[in-house]
């Protein structure tokens, strides 16, 4: 039933609340790896498990959120992750050595992972039916807004006190969003009680999906399959995701409920959630190593050229929300935004070494107005079947897709920029010969003006070679980078077609009394 007033606000701020903590505690850490490597004298492929062993954690509890919430109850559920989340935030900061940090987060990846759909689900169902498209819009404000500051403020935290405090800044936040949660929520029953848990289930999740998760994170730095334990783990993944399947299928009470993709509007929500993700994450992880390593910007220039697109995002979802209510179909918001990001990296793929700061806002505002127009209508499509116990179920494999589609995309677009690297090296060191006219006219200009500069003959020669190298290095970078763009964009126009699948909305009615 959905809630009204003040309830109904007090509720909506404390998911929001708890929603930004996951998020901004995504990506806060990063700002002060080399941080904590200095301090506990690690080495960075080890102090990288700090990020990973979070995202491993939090991918492997999402799909099994919608699960306990119906087990435990959701609010009992959601206030469980929120203490256990804040816990872990201050055992992560009070950690004295590696060992103890990745532990504490991992626990702390189990228990965001809970809070992302859990609070998606609870503020579904506190907003009336007709008005899910708002909610989802409230919602998307705390998905924003935490990476938007994350890198700004664990940077000041870490420069001003220490890095202990990208996690202590969890602390009153939590504590607030737990009391509220007791305070405001109301119980909801546990259908799942009494029922046997399907432990092989769990056992299968967690071997599949943390094998692919692992695998994705670790796999482009330790050069794919020719890492022994790469290999291990994505024939773990493999045949783990088909035992877990054949197991979900057939027992009578599955962790997953894959009967939930009998609803076409949800089995096609799961894909463009997956392009999403892969658009969402891959855009953001390529746009910094473009920019601070091919063109030189610093990190405080690349945060801020982020941030007039985000502002669009921000701006647009409250506004996407209202019209969705007003009964304007989804599928033309998700088309428009799709496109939006199919120009965004089509733009960015014509940069040159010449660009400025100027040159990307049109383009990352084009980003910034495509995840506004995408946000909301792609979960508000993907859920539109679904009803009382299987909204937290939908929401949290809607979610786990997201996130894999990210690290698909990472992955990915490391692997495209990694090899196209190469592949343009080799093509461009083919046109450096003393035949080529062009070649001959550069290196005697760089000898002559190293010569003009008092060098010797023979010193000018060999810098001249190496400006040389310099200028084939960027220039095969920018040519890499430029295709994992041009990729990027085709992925996205490739989505436009599954929106087609999803259907109109059907005229939204009540949910039941029971469906809490």
């Amino acid at each position: 039933m959905a809630e009204q007033g003040v309830r109904k606000w007090v509720i909506t701020i404390t998911m929001v609340l708890a929603c930004m903590l996951e998020f901004l505690d995504t990506t806060i850490v990063n700002v002060a790896i080399p941080h904590i490597q200095g301090n506990m004298g690690a080495i960075l492929e080890d102090v990288a498990w700090v990020t990973t062993g979070y995202a491993v954690a939090n991918v492997i509890i999402l799909p099994m959120s919608g699960w306990l919430g119906n087990r435990f109850g959701r609010k009992n559920y959601f206030l469980f992750s929120i203490i256990v989340f804040t816990i872990a935030s201050m055992l992560c900061g009070n950690s004295t050595t590696l060992i103890e940090l990745i532990l504490f987060r991992v626990l702390q990846g189990l228990a965001g992972g809970g809070l992302i759909s859990t609070a998606q689900a609870i503020l579904l169902e506190t907003w009336p039916p007709e008005e899910r498209g708002t909610a989802t819009a409230i919602f998307g404000f705390g998905a924003v807004v935490g990476p938007t500051i994350a890198p700004a403020l664990g940077g000041y935290l870490t420069d001003t006190l220490s890095w202990p405090w990208v996690f202590y800044i969890n602390l009153p936040l939590g504590i607030l969003a737990a009391v509220l949660t007791h305070c405001y929520v109301r119980e909801t029953p546990k259908s799942g009680v009494g029922k046997p848990v399907d432990w092989w289930g769990i056992l299968l999740l967690t071997i599949a999906v943390g094998s692919l998760q692992t695998v994705l994170e670790k796999g482009e730095e330790k050069d794919w399959f020719a890492t022994n334990y790469i290999i291990v783990l994505t024939a773990a993944a493999v045949i783990g995701i088909l035992l877990f399947i054949w197991r979900e299928t057939t027992t009578e009470h599955p962790v997953v409920n894959f009967q939930l993709f009998r609803y076409r509007s949800f089995s096609a929500g799961m894909v463009t959630s997956f392009v999403f993700g892969i658009g969402l994450y891959g855009s953001v992880f390529i746009f910094p190593q473009y920019c601070q390593t091919l063109l030189g910007f610093s990190a405080e220039q690349t945060g801020l050229l982020l941030l007039p697109g985000q502002l669009f995002t921000i701006s647009l979802m409250p506004i996407v929300g209202k019209v969705l209510k007003k009964g304007v179909p989804p599928q033309l918001f998700v088309i428009a935004g799709f496109l939006c990001f199919f120009v965004f990296p089509t733009l960015m793929s014509r940069a040159t070494l010449s660009s400025g700061l100027t040159d990307f806002y049109f383009p990352l505002n084009f980003r910034g107005i495509g995840i506004g127009m995408l946000f909301v209508p792609l979960i508000t499509l993907a859920i539109k079947d679904l009803k009382g116990p299987e909204i937290g179920q939908g929401a949290g494999l809607y979610n786990m897709m997201r996130q894999l589609g990210g690290s698909f995309g990472i992955a990915g677009l490391a692997t495209r920029i990694h090899i196209g690297q190469s592949v343009h090296r080799n093509f461009l060191l083919e046109n450096v010969n003393e035949y080529n006219p062009a070649y001959q006219e550069r290196i005697q200009a760089y000898i002559q003006g190293f010569m003009g500069k008092g060098f010797s003959h023979a010193d000018a020669v060999e810098m001249a070679l190496k400006a040389v190298d310099g200028v084939i290095k960027k220039q095969s970078m920018l040519m890499s980078f430029s295709g994992a763009y041009q990729l990027l964009g085709i992925v996205m126009l490739c989505c436009i077609p599954l929106v087609f699948l999803q259907g109109r909305n059907k005229k939204q009615v009540a949910l039941p009394a029971d469906a809490h």
